[in-house]
């Protein structure tokens, strides 16, 4: 998955939420305002919104701990199998944040 398909899902991910949470606020204005039995309603119904809302959020979050591992386990394999290469970057890093720090 490259970062233009990363920026798109997250903002069809925001959009949908977006809109799951406009709805629900609309039908529970509009609950407000009505009474009896088409009040109930559009509180079931906004409800279902909410539910819906916290479920895509729930996956939403599956997803990102799985790619996270994914991450992890393709950074643990690099470093295993280019353990030189590695330690070399860390202490290149190691160096510019002493660099940074020092110049403060």
């Amino acid at each position: 998955m490259n970062e233009k398909d990363i920026r798109a899902k997250e903002e069809e991910f925001v959009e949908q939420i977006k809109r799951s949470l406009d709805e629900a606020e609309r039908m529970l204005q509009q609950a407000a305002e009505s009474t009896g039995e088409k009040a109930e309603e559009l509180r079931d119904s906004a409800m279902r919104a909410l539910r819906r809302t916290r479920e895509h959020l729930y996956d939403t979050q599956d997803e990102l701990l799985a790619q996270g591992r994914r991450a992890i386990r393709a950074t643990d394999d690099y470093v295993h199998d280019n353990p030189w290469r590695a330690i070399g970057m860390a202490g290149l890093v190691g160096v510019l944040v002493g660099a940074l720090i020092c110049r403060r």
